[in-house]
């Protein structure tokens, strides 16, 4: 029997073509039918390889999931952008390949952000998800999210609206 090892760690600059990759996967996995066909394309092609390689040599913080050594998904942590909400970290996006979900990645990388943004001596925690996006929608109210806010995301002239999760 082989083991397969998990592990969470900050993205290296090898890893954006794998994040590249999650990103494409996943954005189309979540926004086709939500956000318009031509927007969601031009955003999915504005992240390619070298624009993820510039955000990691950048000292963003993006933290990479692996399984067996493949990065399978990544996360992007900082500040709360959101003067109107008073937790002071966020996560701005946490995505992992459609094919690694539902099997508690997702969980293990939002509780690795999570420390590392208090670690930073960020408190509280904020996350934005459209609400259209089901699954993100009812995987943060499962992992203790409370919405408490509302926003709207235009998109080639739709009206998305989203919802703030936060934690304390």
């Amino acid at each position: 029997m082989k083991t397969l090892t998990v592990g969470i760690r900050r993205a290296e600059e090898d890893d954006a073509a794998a994040i590249a990759s999650i990103h494409q996967a996943a954005w189309q996995g979540a926004y086709a039918g939500i956000i318009p066909h031509r927007a969601l394309t031009a955003m999915i092609n504005r992240r390619g390889q070298s624009w993820w390689a510039s955000a990691i040599k950048r000292a963003a913080s993006v933290l990479v999931v692996e399984v067996g050594g493949k990065v399978v998904g990544y996360a992007t942590i900082g500040r709360n952008r959101s003067r109107d909400l008073k937790q002071e970290g966020e996560i701005y996006e946490l995505y992992v390949r459609p094919e690694y979900q539902g099997i508690g990645l997702g969980t293990r990388l939002f509780q690795a952000a999570r420390e590392r943004l208090s670690g930073h001596g960020l408190k509280g925690l904020v996350i934005w998800a459209l609400e259209d996006n089901a699954n993100a929608t009812s995987f943060y109210h499962g992992i203790g999210g409370r919405d408490v806010a509302e926003g709207v995301e235009i998109f080639d002239q739709k009206a998305l609206r989203k919802i703030a999760f936060v934690w304390k």
